[in-house]
């Protein structure tokens, strides 16, 4: 018997993949098809793919081709199956070849000529072609986001609605429309990415909703909890998609920390410690300055908010938070500490602009605890460790583009199904608006 095998994404079955898979067939006896999983194509950088990974499996299945399925997750593994499967033949389209020559060594490589005219890049493009506009006037994160979109398929910056002409002049040469009028920009667009001041974005927000335009926008949400639950109920009324970006929530190694800490891996969870802090200078006589700069708890609270909302929940039982203000107009902390107790646990986070700390993130259990260096809210690797040294796991998880990419793609296939894709839960994003209301309204906070 001779035994086939090939590899593929097979995202978007189409009559191209199909061909494929009669020609590797036809090659031998028994066909086995590798399905290329999420995590690995996002570390070869492809990380456009539409369906997940049971979709794919399932549309192969249906094909009636392959006798055998199996899953493809790191590198190295065609050797592994080679040798484990007792492979005679290893095919793949004619546009890898010559990658895989040194295979010759264990099999006979073929390549496959691909039907012309047909792929699924072409497919997601048509298919979904999201035309988003920015809001805001952050240099920084609004050139990382178009930088990002980039690498996604399926997706086009087509304008931007912004107050910082001036500064933004880098991104805005590349951008087909640059207005100070929202109404101009959401006549251009499907869906908006709003990095506006956080005191802006229940307006901007609700503006986009109501002319039924799709939102991704920079956590918080809002500053007022009524206003953050009023915006995702026009979502839902207008059948839109409004998500809560928070880039970490979107990376690989920090949805693995999570799973392993809910899955009991060290014990009962019994504290999280999250800190996230960077020196930024401002001038308190600036008005224009203050009022465009973003304060500690609205820039760094969501990110260290999460761990603790994911992993502990938002049922506390009490919170107070301290903070120096550097500003109390415009309620601009330079450092800021929140506290929770929980019925069986503790939490705290740290955030500040103006005050200095390690960036780390700890969360302790009854039987170990989990070890994220600085800057944990873009990591690639944590530790998982115990009593005895020896014990210590270590996972690392390629990132790519801060995690900010994945975000993008999950808004864009969130999009696609019109529905928000649940990296952040609404009970979450309701719970970060309400912090910022306490804040805001200088509730159980104390200033030092």
């Amino acid at each position: 018997m001779v035994k086939v095998i090939t590899y593929g994404t097979f995202d978007l079955l189409h009559y191209g993949h199909i061909k494929l898979l009669e020609r590797a067939k036809a090659l031998g006896d028994h066909l086995i098809v590798g399905v290329t999983a999420d995590d690995f194509d996002k570390k070869r950088g492809k990380i456009n793919v539409q369906q997940t990974l049971m979709e794919r499996i399932e549309a192969v299945r249906k094909t009636g081709l392959a006798d055998e399925i199996i899953v493809e997750e790191y590198e190295g593994q065609k050797i592994d199956d080679i040798k484990h499967y007792g492979i005679d033949i290893f095919t793949v389209g004619s546009d890898w070849t010559g990658k895989f020559d040194y295979l010759n060594e264990y099999c006979k490589v073929i390549y496959l000529e691909r039907t012309k005219g047909v792929s699924s890049s072409d497919i997601r493009t048509v298919r979904n072609e999201l035309k988003i506009g920015l809001i805001g006037e952050s240099v920084v994160v609004l050139s990382k986001f178009v930088s990002e979109c980039a690498f996604v398929n399926g997706i086009k910056v087509a304008g931007i609605c912004t107050r910082n002409k001036e500064n933004l002049s880098g991104v805005l040469s590349a951008l087909p429309l640059v207005t100070t009028d929202l109404t101009s920009l959401l006549s251009q667009v499907d869906a908006v990415y709003v990095v506006s001041h956080p005191s802006m974005h229940y307006e901007h927000v609700k503006q986009a909703l109501e002319a039924g335009k799709h939102v991704l926008c920079e956590s918080p949400i809002t500053l007022n909890a009524a206003q953050c639950e009023e915006l995702f109920a026009l979502a839902q009324e207008k059948d839109c998609v409004l998500s809560e970006g928070i880039k970490t929530a979107y990376s690989t190694a920090y949805n693995r920390m999570i799973l392993l800490a809910k899955g009991g891996k060290i014990g009962d969870i019994v504290s999280v410690d999250a800190t996230c802090t960077s020196l930024r200078g401002i001038d308190y006589s600036d008005q224009a300055q203050l009022e465009q700069t973003w304060n500690s708890l609205s820039a760094w609270g969501p990110t260290a908010l999460l761990p603790v909302f994911q992993l502990l929940g938002t049922d506390y039982k009490e919170k107070q938070i301290v903070s120096r203000v550097g500003n109390e107009q415009y309620r601009y902390d330079e450092f800021t500490k929140v506290t929770f107790l929980y019925p069986h646990a503790v939490a705290s986070i740290k955030v500040g602009k103006g005050v200095k700390s390690e960036g780390e993130l700890i969360i302790s259990g009854t039987k170990g605890y989990i070890y994220v260096q600085a800057p944990w809210w873009k990591t690639d690797y944590f530790e998982i460790r115990f009593e005895n040294p020896e014990d210590t796991k270590r996972y690392f998880y390629q990132l790519d583009g801060e995690g900010i990419r994945y975000e993008i793609v999950a808004f864009v296939k969130g999009v696609e199904q019109k529905r928000t894709i649940p990296s952040i839960s609404l009970k979450v994003s309701l719970e970060i608006s309400k912090i910022m209301d306490d804040y805001h309204g200088n509730k159980t906070v104390v200033n030092i």
